[in-house]
Parts: C-alpha cells; structure tokens; sequence
C-alpha cells in the first residue's frame, strides 16, 4: 500500500526536470554569477590586512547587523569572512526564493489548473507529485551548494579554503531545502497559488525581521529563523557544520508535516477555510476595471505595505551612513563620487532605484495576471461576453499604472518617516518625492515592455522577469563590478538621474514616457491580432 502511494515518482521526476529545464538552469546560473562576481571583487578592493581592519571596525554598527548578520572573525577580517559576513544571508534568500517558486509551481500551480487531476487519472500514486518535487529542489539546492563550494575552492582567493566553501555552499542550500518544506505545507493549507505564495513570502520577510532582531539583541531569537541556522555556521572563520545538520531536520520535519498533509488532502482544497463571499456581486464587478481590481486587491494593499515597511527599513540606516562609509571601501566603490555632496546624499539615489526595482515586482505582476488569466481559460469567459479586448487590457495596463504610483509613493514617506527620526540634517520631503518619482518613466517602460510581450503571447511575458534581474544588476553593482556603460544603458533604471546629486532630466522622462506609450500601443495591436489560448 505504501509503495502505491509513490508510484511512478521517477516518471514525475523526468518531467518535471524535463518541464523545468530553462527555469532551473537560469536560477543557478544567476546565483552562481552573482555569487563569483562578488567573490572576485573583494580581494581587489582590500588587498592589506589594514584595509580589512578598518571595515571590520564598522560591522558591529546595529543597522548593519539587522542587514546582512553579525560580525565575526572581526579580529582578522579575511577575504573569506568578509565575504561570508556580508554576502551569505542575501544569497541564501535568494536560493530561498527560488525554492519557493518552483514547489509552488510543482504543486498548488499544478493542481489549480488542473495538471494533477489529470496526472492522477493514471496509475500515481497520492504522494507521487509532492514526492517528485522534493526530490527535484532536493536535486537544485544540493547542486547549488557543490557547484558553489567547489567553484569557490577553485578561485583560490586567500582564506576561501575547500572546507569553507563548501560550507557556504552547504548553508545556502540548507537555507532553499527549509523554505521547500514550509512552502509545501503552505501549499496544501491554502486553496490557491497566489495565497501560498503570500503566505510562504510573508513567512520570509518575517523570519528575516525575527533574525534581525535576534541578532540585534543578541536573544537567541535568531535560532527561530531559517537565517539564523545560516549566519550561525560562521563560514571562513569557525566552519560549524551543526547549523547545517539543525536545518536538514527542520527541513525534514516541513517535509513530513507536508507529505501527511497532502496524504489527507482531498484534490482541489485546502485546510484554511476559504472566506465566505457576497450574497450579491458588487456592482463593481460590471465593469472589467472593478473585476481586475478585485483580483489582485489582496496583493496590491500587501505590496504597498510592504514597500512603506521597506521604504522605513532603508530609512532607518541613513543616520549611521557618514560613519560608516568612511572607511568602507566596497560602498565607496558602489558610488560615484561627488564633490559637494556627502555620502548619505550619493548614496540616497542607490537606496531609490533598488527600491524602485523591488517595486516594480507588483506592477508587472498586475499586467503578467493578463497572461494567467488567459493561461487558465478565463479571458474566454470575459469575452463571451459584449467586451472588447481593449477594455479588458487596458483595465489591466491602468492598475499597474496606479501600482506604479502607490508603490513609489509609499516607499518615499516610509524613507522619509525613518530618515527624518534618525538624520540629524533629513532630506526634505520634496526631495524623497523628486528622487522616487524620477523613476516613474523607467516604471511605465516596464509596463509596456510587458504588454508588448504578452501581447505577442500569454508564454511570453515571463521574459520581463529576466529583463528585471538584468537591471537590477547593471545598476546595483554595475559600479562595483567595472561594467561598461553602455551595458547600464540598456536598462530603463540606467537613464534616471541621480537626484539630490543630479538634476531632473525633464527631456529624458519625457522621450521615456512617450517610448512606453508607443511600446504600449503596438503590444495592444498585437494583441487585438493574435488568439487567445485557453
């Protein structure tokens, strides 16, 4: 009986790698890219044992252990430990997120749109697909940690020994395999994607905040987050491999709790009770701007939350800035230096397009929701009706518009709440204002890249996402990492100017602006032309 419960999980296992063979790739290789790149600098930027040291004396600053962990091996701050302090827990999150997509993808996803109902009319057994997709991110992260363990033995950078590295490696996948198993517990308790999804990112951003605060306070609340199992293996200076093994059994325990889950789980239902609906449809809904709203208004309050939430924690660390950047070359590097200026002011347009580029993630998710629509078979429903399809796009295209807006709006009175309580001397708000909304043109850019996109076809408008990763990395560490600049020119975020430290470049906005119009237009004419899937 038990065998038949994972009958052909092997099958499931060859399609789902076979399914996945472009998205899983892609992942590791911008993880690994991301993890070399920065490996290579650091040696580069502090080439004494005295340059080590003077950015060591800055680590214990309490905004920057609630970032990136506590110091350690500040004493003799190596190669391997600076890279290990300042760059683990942010490549752990990434490989958690990924994690998190991909068991999404494989389960709730799948069984929403009806994948497993018909995987199911076969011979597999009930626990087949659970069983396949953790032996699949099983596969992913333990191939993350090896591949980069043993590529960074092999860059021979002082310090990075083969033990080391392969724990860096090892934590970063500890960190994927814990958030596979809560993310499929999710997943069953939850009756669609979009509320695993919630519930797996907000369990994200609140274990980062329970380890900051643990780390902060020293309270040992740390070892209540997944980050703290990793930050606490002490890679380069210690090697605690027990963290490691802690993880694997949390990991482990998500996994059973999951598989039983799933094992009483009737198809197509969820342990959270769904909340009840209206008697009456809300006379909103009449319209297709009322219907798209509804959809995505659960997302749409969260997400503005989050970026004033964000917009406070980026705030929260300017007070502390002059101090330590005075002595931190790597932050040093990331700026362009401005005479006249004070680093806090060079380093605020940083702050704004990373937090543009994060706020961009909801307004492509309102236009990319188009494609999901069509994907499932429910563009067809609305167009049964006496509704064009320009209504029903540009219903779409204006929520991500008014996305855009609220997103950059709430980051900015969050940065400038907290600046303004921490900075002896604040910005003024007008600044903030002028500094955030300098990026509504790359904003609307994106928006109609990915109409263009979906307009052409529903399996296209992924490729935003990719576009996306690209420029957050020629803008973020295109300075750091020497790119030429032509390459940050090929993104949107690449032509916003710097303020305080540069003026608004009114003509570029406007070229921008009227770009994303035509761009705009052109993707609505493809997709007036094309059929729709269903």
């Amino acid at each position: 009986m038990k065998n038949r419960l994972f009958q052909h999980t092997g099958q499931l296992v060859l399609f789902l790698l076979k399914r996945d063979r472009f998205v899983i790739p892609i992942w590791i290789m911008g993880i690994l890219f991301f993890t070399y790149s920065v490996a290579a600098v650091f040696p580069d930027l502090y080439q004494t044992a005295e340059e080590r040291q003077s950015i060591a004396a800055t680590m214990n600053n309490p905004a920057i252990i609630a970032m990136v962990g506590p110091g350690y091996g500040l004493d003799n701050y190596t190669p391997g430990a600076m890279m290990a302090h300042q760059m683990l827990l942010f490549t752990a999150i990434a490989a958690a997120i990924m994690s998190i997509l991909l068991v999404t993808r494989h389960l709730r996803a799948d069984e929403e749109e009806g994948r497993i109902e018909l995987i199911r009319s076969f011979p597999v057994g009930r626990l087949a697909n659970i069983s396949a997709s953790f032996i699949v991110l099983t596969f992913v992260n333990v191939a993350l940690a090896l591949i980069i363990g043993f590529g960074l033995a092999v860059m021979k950078i002082e310090s990075m020994d083969l033990k080391g590295s392969l724990l860096y490696g090892a934590a970063i996948g500890a960190g994927g395999f814990i958030f596979t198993g809560l993310t499929a517990i999710f997943n069953q308790l939850t009756q669609n994607a979009r509320s695993a999804l919630g519930l797996s990112f907000s369990a994200l951003g609140g274990f980062y905040l329970l380890r900051a605060l643990g780390d902060i306070d020293q309270s040992g609340l740390s070892w209540f987050s997944p980050f703290g199992y990793v930050t606490g293996t002490k890679v380069y200076v210690e090697n605690d491999w027990l963290p490691i093994f802690a993880a694997a059994g949390i990991g482990l325990f998500f996994a059973g709790a999951a598989f039983y889950l799933q094992s009483i789980r009737d198809l197509d239902t969820g342990f959270l009770p769904a909340g009840k609906g209206r008697k009456k449809a809300n006379k909103t809904f009449l319209s297709p701007i009322g219907l798209t709203f509804r959809l995505q208004r659960t997302g749409f309050i969260c997400w503005t939350a989050g970026m004033f939430i964000l917009g406070i924690s980026y705030g929260a660390v300017l007070g502390d800035l002059e101090s330590f950047f005075q002595d931190v070359d790597l932050m040093k590097n990331m700026l362009v230096p401005v005479e006249g200026y004070t680093l806090t002011e060079q380093f605020l347009p940083m702050l704004l397009s990373v937090m543009a580029m994060m706020g961009t993630i909801p307004v492509l998710m309102s236009v990319l929701k188009l494609a999901g629509e069509e994907k499932k078979g429910r563009a067809e429903n609305i167009y049964s009706l006496a509704i064009s399809r320009n209504r029903y796009l540009w219903s779409y295209i204006f929520l991500a518009l008014i996305s855009a807006l609220f997103m950059l709006l709430a980051m900015a009175i969050g940065l400038w709440f907290a600046a303004a309580a921490v900075m002896e001397e604040p910005f003024q708000l007008s600044t903030i204002f002028k500094g955030a909304f300098a990026f509504l043109p790359a904003l609307l850019l994106m928006i109609s890249i990915s109409v263009l996109l979906v307009g052409i076809s529903a399996k296209y408008g992924a490729l935003t996402w990719i576009y996306l990763l690209y420029s957050f990395i020629v803008v973020y560490l295109g300075n750091l990492l020497q790119f030429p600049d032509w390459m940050n020119k090929l993104s949107p975020y690449g032509y916003i100017p710097k303020i305080p430290v540069e003026s608004m470049d009114y003509p570029a906005a406007i070229m921008m602006t009227i770009i994303a119009a035509l761009i705009m237009v052109t993707g609505t004419f493809f997709y007036n032309k094309r059929d729709i899937s269903g």
